[in-house]
């Protein structure tokens, strides 16, 4: 295999300033929430960031650290303005640069898309235009506050200078005063920082001018702008093309790094789900590329070494950000340039654990990647060596427990009772929409099969079996089942009142009009409905709480269902209880609900109800085994119905302390 593993592009060494990379791979700055409440970097900012550069990453750009006291809009921020983040800075460059890697510090103050909860002070910002998100209405800032953002950029330079950093990146784009600045959307100012497009980037280039004085000339100095607000009277290509010529023609800058979206009004253009393909803002950089002469980065959904070579060998970008697609694999670009690209975990674009958590204030993880968020924690040793391990169920708790296992050195045998392994995952995967959500269970059976475990299909597997194959552990990864709900009425050959799992593994056909009673909120309601309208049927999702699909909000899937349920024609109804179903021979179903803000009583009527409700766990094999001699584990939904993470968590776990 050739030096570069068959992508001649991506493994060619670039300049960026006074740096020398090995390649166009780029862990390009995001959130992790990993610091200390203090705002002081972590032991697992070290590990994780040294775990991406053993991986074989070109250049490694770290989250933001604030420049400023005001800029604290979420709990967990680097405050990169308080000098003791300097040895912490340092430990974090040490582990980096002990495998050859690069590292620049992105420095950021979010102006006005922040929160006052932290500091007890107003959020500063260009204008006195509030976010969307945060909806606190800014102050405006004088002169002399603006200067004092400029300064404050200038000392945290000093402080990544200090603490070993090869250079900083401004970032400038989807969530930045800077930003806001630029935006027409949100500098309504008729002073010199306002009005004109040159007036409107003189925040920007006094700030690269202080930065570049306080850096010297050898450390890097990068810019990030956002090339496309989607937002009304926002930022558009046309203006982001502008201020590159002027950040190039300020001599200062050695790179610029390129965005998309607002990080609260269209946030997710910027972490785009699998609902978007990837790739989709390539036109960014391409456009400033062909303005500047500088390197520019092109981001946008990279979820594989060959997409990340076309787009350097088309001209779009000279060097890529990855950012999903290596923390779900921390390998990613040695795999691909040793010529093991399938050998990378997949990153599913599905953004539960990524992006979701960090929602949800907690610190970042991935779906698909255990180790993901915990690379500072230490790993025992197995217990005994060689031992022999039998999973039961080829889901993704089942596939984790048994390549994890296999991974320490453990003999494993997995059996799965369905023709084809992957669990529900694969009916999850069975619709259109949500077809890259097949990957996590592709890369867990590829795995299995590279790592030697003996998987039988289509085998039920009893106590007896499972006794007879004489175990040291047992690993039970059955599933769950589902449950008809009391208001659905008993189950019978004629029923029309259906599981979702029967829509989808196609042993029922819906036709006509269908309601969908959805208790999850997650994906099985809206991805149901979005198949059954392809179909041609009449759809009304109706559900007890606010907002259909609710917890889509977090992997940033909200935007892009409502868009396609309204092309679709899909009725969406909210607040809605179901309380029973009266069913004629040969007509339609009556759906009775209660609006329970109000109590008061509404009725639906259509040909087919879809149910989907919780489930319950498939435990029977592991309550027939319990008094068996051989050491016992269940994972996954066999032990609580949830989601994919879960399974993977508890499969990593087990097969950790075996």
């Amino acid at each position: 295999m050739s030096a570069h593993g068959g992508y001649r592009h991506l493994f060619s060494p670039i300049s960026i300033g006074s740096l020398r990379l090995a390649n166009r791979i780029v862990f390009s700055a995001h959130l992790t929430n990993y610091a200390t409440q203090q705002g002081q970097p972590s032991e697992q900012h070290v590990a994780y960031y040294a775990a991406r550069a053993a991986g074989g990453a070109g250049l490694i750009i770290t989250e933001e650290h604030s420049t400023h006291p005001t800029d604290w809009p979420y709990e967990k921020l680097i405050h990169g303005f308080h000098p003791d983040v300097v040895p912490h800075y340092r430990a974090i460059t040490d582990a980096v640069h002990s495998y050859g890697v690069p590292i620049l510090a992105q420095i950021n103050h979010n102006g006005g898309q922040a929160s006052s909860m932290y500091t007890r002070l107003p959020v500063w910002a260009p204008s006195a235009v509030p976010d969307p998100l945060f909806r606190e209405v800014p102050k405006a800032l004088d002169e002399t506050e603006i200067a004092e953002v400029v300064s404050g950029y200038s000392t945290v330079a000093s402080h990544c200078v200090a603490g070993g950093f090869d250079g900083v990146e401004l970032q400038c784009s989807h969530s930045s005063i800077v930003r806001g600045f630029l935006s027409p959307a949100t500098n309504k100012r008729d002073d010199r920082y306002g009005g004109s497009l040159a007036n409107r980037a003189r925040l920007l280039l006094e700030v690269v001018s202080a930065v570049r004085e306080t850096l010297g000339r050898r450390p890097v100095l990068g810019v990030r702008l956002c090339g496309d607000e989607l937002i009304d009277g926002g930022t558009t290509i046309d203006d982001a093309v502008c201020v590159a010529r002027m950040v190039e023609d300020c001599g200062a800058v050695d790179y610029i790094n390129t965005s998309i979206g607002v990080a609260t009004a269209t946030l997710y253009t910027i972490e785009a789900s699998m609902a978007i393909p990837p790739g989709y803002s390539l036109y960014i950089p391409s456009a400033i590329r062909s303005a500047v002469s500088l390197p520019v980065i092109g981001v946008g959904r990279f979820k594989d070494p060959l997409q990340a070579e076309r787009a350097i060998a088309a001209g779009y970008c000279d060097l890529v950000g990855v950012v999903r697609g290596q923390i779900a694999d921390a390998d990613f670009a040695a795999k691909a340039r040793s010529g093991q690209a399938s050998d990378i975990r997949t990153c599913l674009s599905c953004n539960q654990e990524c992006v979701g958590r960090m929602g949800l204030n907690r610190w970042l993880g991935c779906i698909e990647n255990p180790l993901a968020g915990r690379e500072s924690l230490p790993v025992a040793p197995p217990k005994r060596k060689r031992r022999k391990v039998v999973v039961v169920g080829g889901g993704p708790g089942g596939l984790q427990a048994a390549v994890t296992s296999a991974e320490r050195g453990h003999s494993v045998t997995l059996l799965e009772r369905r023709p084809s392994l992957g669990g529900q995952v694969a009916l999850a995967a069975s619709v259109p929409s949500r077809a890259e959500f097949l990957d996590i269970t592709r890369n867990l059976i590829a795995a299995a099969h590279r790592l030697g475990v003996d998987v039988t299909t289509g085998v039920e597997a009893t106590a007896l079996i499972v006794e007879g194959l004489e175990p040291d552990a047992v690993v039970v990864a059955t599933g769950a089942r589902p449950v008809r709900p009391w208001w659905a009425g008993p189950a019978d050959s004629t029923s029309r009142v259906v599981d979702v799992r029967d829509v989808l593994e196609g042993t029922v056909a819906p036709a006509g009009s269908v309601i969908v009673v959805d208790d999850l909120g997650f994906h099985q309601a809206t991805s149901v409905a979005e198949l059954l309208a392809d179909r041609g049927c009449a759809v009304e999702i109706v559900t007890p709480t606010m907002v259909v699909g609710g917890d889509l909000g977090v992997t940033l899937d909200l935007e892009t269902w409502n868009i396609r349920a309204a092309r679709k024609g899909v009725r969406q109804s909210t607040d809605l209880v179901a309380m029973g179903v009266t069913s004629a021979v040969d007509g339609p179903l009556q759906l009775n609900l209660v609006h329970h803000p109000t109590g008061v009583g509404v009725t639906r009527s259509a040909d087919w109800i879809v149910i989907v409700a919780h489930q319950a766990p498939e435990d029977e094999l592991w309550h027939g085994l319990r008094s068996a001699a051989f050491e016992m584990h269940r994972v996954g939904d066999c032990l609580a119905a949830r989601r994919a993470h879960s399974a993977i968590i508890e499969g990593h776990r087990v097969g950790v302390s075996l």
